[in-house]
């Protein structure tokens, strides 16, 4: 069966409105265009991201439902609480965002990855101006586990996570959710759900309330010292 997608401008950064996307593939919405800032921001601001592989042109996707976790609501298991409490790790804000990206893609098989080269560069950069945070667990002084998103208003957009130690990435999941809640974050956007994100207590809701919470928190304003470089504390 064809299908016909809108293909992107490739000077200015409008996108087709996501209620377009697609319903198979789920989400599928429009190809082309690049990965520089300020198509990115525009993206996220509708409710869209890149996904694609190496060789593909650049797709761009709206899923329905979406999966999101509310950081107020995460509970951590009474043995992930213990296993944290024993395991020595360290956990960091937006100490070594590059260091995560990279991992996010090279603890995933080339046929795995969606994080091409091209996508590292632009979530990299992302992160210098500002847009682009990360959680870091460390054992030992070693990086082993995180997670990067982007920051759109009071919502992250969460984007990848990685765990090379037991429950890294569950420990960097949950000390973000608390710490952002506490600075005035409403929701994380993990876009399509997993058995993974569904164990870990992520919660799917349809694509129109869930645009028109992004539309009234886009430009809402966090408290300025959220993403500031710290460790984070249980």
């Amino acid at each position: 069966m064809a299908i016909y997608l809108p293909e992107l401008d490739p000077v200015n950064t409008q996108f087709p409105v996501a209620e377009t996307a697609l319903d198979d593939p789920n989400g599928l919405l429009a190809f082309g265009g690049d990965l520089r800032p300020e198509r990115l921001l525009s993206a996220y601001r509708q409710g869209i991201f890149p996904w694609y592989s190496e060789g593909e042109p650049i797709l761009w996707w709206s899923p329905a439902p979406r999966a999101v976790f509310l950081p107020d609501k995460f509970r951590p298991s009474k043995s992930l609480r213990k296993f944290f409490r024993k395991s020595g790790y360290q956990v960091t804000l937006n100490k070594a965002c590059h260091d995560v990206i990279r991992l996010c893609a090279d603890s995933r098989g080339p046929e795995e990855t969606w994080i091409t080269a091209d996508m590292m560069q632009a979530y990299q950069l992302m992160h210098n101006l500002g847009y682009c945070h990360s959680v870091e667990v460390w054992q030992d002084s070693t990086l082993v586990g995180g997670l990067y998103g982007i920051q759109i208003g009071t919502v992250f957009c969460g984007e990848s996570m990685f765990s090379l130690a037991d429950n890294a990435s569950k420990i960097a999941l949950w000390l973000f959710c608390q710490h952002f809640h506490a600075h005035g974050g409403t929701l994380i956007d993990c876009q399509i759900m997993n058995d993974h994100l569904a164990s870990l207590g992520a919660v799917e809701i349809e694509r129109s309330p869930f645009m028109q919470f992004l539309q009234q928190q886009r430009d809402a304003i966090l408290e300025e010292s959220c993403y500031q470089p710290r460790e984070l504390h249980q």
